[in-house]
């Protein structure tokens, strides 16, 4: 027992990682469904949809800041400036990113349905990925998010937009705040 503290504390010390066990070995057939899984499911778009929420975000913050601060000509000109730099920087972010995630997937998102998924699960899920229905379904979502996003926004507008309403107030007096002499 003391041996093997010893031995641990000596390879901590060294920097010698202790190895994890190894994965293991993946049948040929089950290896190309996980393939075929990832290139289905189009993984390697995550590191897009990462950068898109903070992008968004910025564009979202400059808008703000910039209704009732300027007039509307020099407004829609900034607004649309920055609309360009959001679109240049995801152009040259998003090739980075997407390279990037296709050299990690094989590493992390492969294994993990290597081992959690049996063969005909995999099947399953690509069968289910290949489904004519299911890219019925996906063509759809835009209209039907866009319709029950207007539907919502009619139900509730009498009760969200007085409250939308007084919180740019508050958030545009503590800008006019914090950017006063």
């Amino acid at each position: 027992m003391l041996k093997t503290s010893l031995t641990i504390m000596l390879a901590a010390l060294c920097g010698a990682a202790l190895a994890a066990p190894a994965p293991a070995a993946v049948a040929p057939a089950k290896q190309q469904l996980v393939q075929q899984v990832l290139q289905l499911w189009q993984i390697d778009t995550i590191g897009q949809a990462m950068l898109q929420a903070p992008v968004g975000d910025a564009v979202q913050q400059a808008r703000a800041m910039l209704q009732g601060r300027a007039a509307p000509e020099r407004r829609d000109a900034a607004l649309a400036d920055v609309l360009g730099e959001a679109k240049k920087f995801m152009d040259e972010a998003t090739p980075t990113v997407r390279a990037s995630a296709q050299k990690l997937i094989p590493g992390t998102v492969a294994p993990l349905l290597a081992e959690r998924f049996s063969e005909d699960e995999l099947r399953q899920m690509v069968a289910i990925l290949e489904s004519p229905v299911k890219r019925k379904f996906e063509a759809m979502l835009p209209e039907m998010q866009k319709l029950l996003g207007e539907r919502v926004a009619a139900d509730t507008r009498a009760d969200i937009d007085p409250k939308l309403q007084g919180l740019k107030e508050r958030i545009g007096l503590r800008l006019r705040a914090a950017v006063a002499p």
